[in-house]
């Protein structure tokens, strides 16, 4: 009896045994990690979602890019108003009303620029939001009368502290994904640097000093990481070109070292126009255009050793503090590869 018995508890658990390694799977998420598009050294022009939305404009640049080295384009699929531009299945996004639907048929777009070998990439301005801060004041950046803060643009801010704002641009990377972008690009993740940001009252910052949003920033870069590490993505991170040089975040929370460990690329702006007068003893940098870029790039390299993100730049095409005409175009990109850049 007693033998009987035990035989029976040994089968049960037997056939339990088999019944979850055979359905268990099944039911289960587990995470995949499907095969990423292949990094490439991206010579890429950015493009407006009315630019990308445009059939006629569109044709136009891909005849350029086929008659040129170019082989990326940058697309916004949401911008610094806050609107998305695609159908995107985010419930937040559609309770609020964000879409502004500029490319009606991004996906197929997306196929037709495979097809021909160009490489895409999605771009999402990530705090600055004002769709968002004005339609969930709760999570805005508020002033010290507890009104929404904006900067001198009269532009309003999200509260990078919020998890809310996390998830809703780690969902719209999401959609990225499922629509056939190869690699999503995050800018303004950072906190403001134009306006009266000493009137700015955090809710969730204790510590609002250099450090303290340098912390809040590093946990957003890993938070995207770690969201979409089995995607089949690359990401990239738009820093300020102040980053290769400073690593005290330059009040905005972007620190070089911060975001490298987390990104395939990272993008500094390094516009010789955006430095200040006398950089590097220049009277008027944007006139030095392979000096500031070379240096840049080299300098950012003695601030992490061996770092995960390739180095990408953004380079100047408008005619800021100098005339950028073809050879300032040349000078900057030459800059780029003397000095180890990818792309």
């Amino acid at each position: 009896m007693v033998l009987i018995i035990s035989f029976i508890n040994t089968f049960f658990v037997f056939l339990l045994s088999l019944f979850f390694a055979i359905f268990l799977p099944l039911n289960q998420s587990q995470p995949t990690n499907l095969a990423k598009p292949a990094l490439i050294e991206n010579k890429g022009i950015y493009l407006t979602a009315y630019t990308a939305g445009n059939q006629a404009r569109m044709n136009e640049l891909v005849d350029l890019i086929k008659a040129t080295e170019l082989n990326t384009v940058v697309i916004d699929i949401k911008d610094y108003t806050g609107k998305i531009f695609f159908a995107a299945d985010i419930p937040l996004a559609r309770k609020i009303g964000s879409e502004e639907i500029r490319l009606p048929d991004l996906k197929n777009l997306l196929a037709s620029l495979k097809e021909q070998g160009i490489y895409t990439i999605a771009r999402i301005t990530v705090f600055q939001d004002p769709y968002l801060a004005e339609s969930r004041p709760n999570i805005a950046l508020k002033d010290k009368s507890g009104n929404i803060w904006r900067d001198w643009k009269g532009l309003s801010w999200v509260d990078p502290t919020q998890q809310l704002v996390w998830d809703y641009n780690i969902d719209l990377a999401r959609q990225a994904v499922a629509v056939g972008f190869d690699e999503v690009n995050f800018d303004y993740v950072r906190f403001p640097s134009d306006g009266d940001i000493k009137q700015i009252a955090y809710a969730n910052l204790a510590d609002a000093s250099y450090e303290g949003k340098s912390k809040v920033m590093a946990a957003f870069y890993k938070y995207i990481y770690d969201q979409l590490r089995f995607e089949p993505i690359v990401t990239s991170a738009d820093l300020f070109g102040m980053v290769m040089w400073r690593s005290d975040g330059l009040n905005i929370g972007q620190r070089y070292q911060d975001a490298a460990p987390y990104f395939d690329y990272i993008c500094p702006m390094v516009y010789p126009s955006h430095f200040p007068d006398g950089f590097e003893g220049f009277a008027n940098p944007a006139e030095h255009p392979y000096e500031v870029i070379y240096r840049s790039l080299v300098n950012g390299e003695k601030l992490v050793s061996q770092p995960r993100a390739k180095l990408r730049p953004w380079l100047q095409d408008f005619n800021i503090g100098a005339v950028y005409d073809g050879s300032m175009i040349e000078s900057q990109k030459k800059a780029t590869y003397d000095a180890g850049g990818y792309g």
